[in-house]
């Protein structure tokens, strides 16, 4: 039995010497030291030794199980070795490298001009309305003194959804809405930021869709020379303190009178250069003292109360803040464009 002991061991080292990988590493494992291996085999047997023999025998035993499991640990502890340095090797950064930069993000221009007027209007004692982009005829048109009939809906060429319904080609809507929640409460001093629509040719200054900020003032003893100064102080903050308004008479079915506004060109001092056509001037939006009838579909007493309105384009308003000279350059996401803002 010792001779078999001692072939086996011999055996199992043989084999141990060519082992490969460590899956090959456990099944020698379990051929030679598992429950049904030889030298389990040859333990059972010692039953049939005299007293004399087994020790001896056990002892043999004892020193092939420890001589096939030394291997077996050894080579075990140098395939783990390898797999550890495999994995730090793929896992290893170098330090050394340069770090890879991230791109840094902006405020879009169009968001920084409507912050900032809103920050104007809001200092001067205004709160910010909102309102849906799919509108009601009622809201968009009639409620502001434009039935369905009337001649000046064609200045505005919209996107009817349903004969009712329709995107919103102002954010005049908004006034009406607010107008009807406060029920003849005043004062009501609300500016309109959003998103209209129109049916346009996109070209350099126009878009099918573009944003508008519009302004409501309703108590009483409004004044059109409220309009003025309020209009005033929103360009100087806006343009600077030399920034000088006029006011050119104009038509708006929901305003009465109504004014176009325009303000003194930055470019040259209004002194007259390209951009302002030479004239000095460059228009900005459309104002006028809230029409009777407006009023009165609001829930307004137009023999107490008055009020003014004004509308304006933010593309045109960051167009001329920036002296951008393409609308479309607002919408094309062109990074070259929007880096631009990065730091103003």
């Amino acid at each position: 039995m010792k001779e078999r002991l001692e072939a086996l061991k011999l055996e199992a080292l043989q084999e141990l010497s060519g082992v490969q990988s460590q899956q090959e590493l456990n099944d020698l494992r379990i051929k030679y030291l598992g429950k049904k291996g030889p030298l389990t085999e040859v333990l059972r047997g010692m039953g049939a030794l005299s007293a004399e023999e087994r020790p001896v025998i056990g002892q043999v035993a004892n020193d092939v199980r420890a001589a096939i499991e030394a291997v077996i640990e050894e080579k075990q502890a140098g395939y783990q070795q390898q797999e550890t340095e495999n994995r730090l090797r793929a896992e290893m950064i170098d330090v050394t490298l340069p770090g890879r930069p991230s791109q840094q993000g902006a405020v879009h221009p169009l968001s920084k001009v409507i912050q900032e007027i809103e920050d104007i209007f809001i200092g001067m004692g205004y709160t910010v309305a909102e309102g849906p982009e799919v509108e009601q005829d009622y809201y968009n048109f009639e409620a502001l003194n434009l039935p369905k009939d009337h001649p000046a809906r064609d200045m505005q060429d919209s996107f009817y959804i349903t004969d009712e319904i329709l995107m919103r080609t102002q954010t005049s809507p908004v006034q009406v809405r607010t107008m009807e929640k406060r029920q003849g409460e005043v004062p009501i001093k609300i500016i309109c930021p959003g998103k209209v629509y129109r049916r346009d040719d996109d070209d350099a200054t126009h878009s099918h869709m573009f944003t508008q900020i519009e302004g409501l003032v309703i108590d009483r003893n409004v004044r059109m020379s409220d309009l003025k100064g309020t209009l005033l102080q929103f360009v100087q903050e806006m343009y600077g303190k030399e920034t000088r308004i006029r006011l050119r008479p104009s038509f708006f079915p929901f305003t009465e009178p109504s004014v176009e506004v325009d303000v003194s060109c930055a470019m040259c001092g209004g002194v007259g250069c390209r951009t302002c056509k030479q004239t000095g001037w460059l228009e900005i939006l459309g104002a006028g003292m809230v029409h009777p009838r407006v009023l009165e579909m609001g829930g307004y007493d137009p023999k107490e109360y008055t009020g003014f309105a004004f509308g304006m384009g933010v593309e045109r308003i960051a167009m001329l803040k920036y002296g951008i000279e393409d609308i479309r350059h607002f919408y094309t996401n062109d990074l070259r464009f929007l880096k631009q803002f990065l730091h103003l």
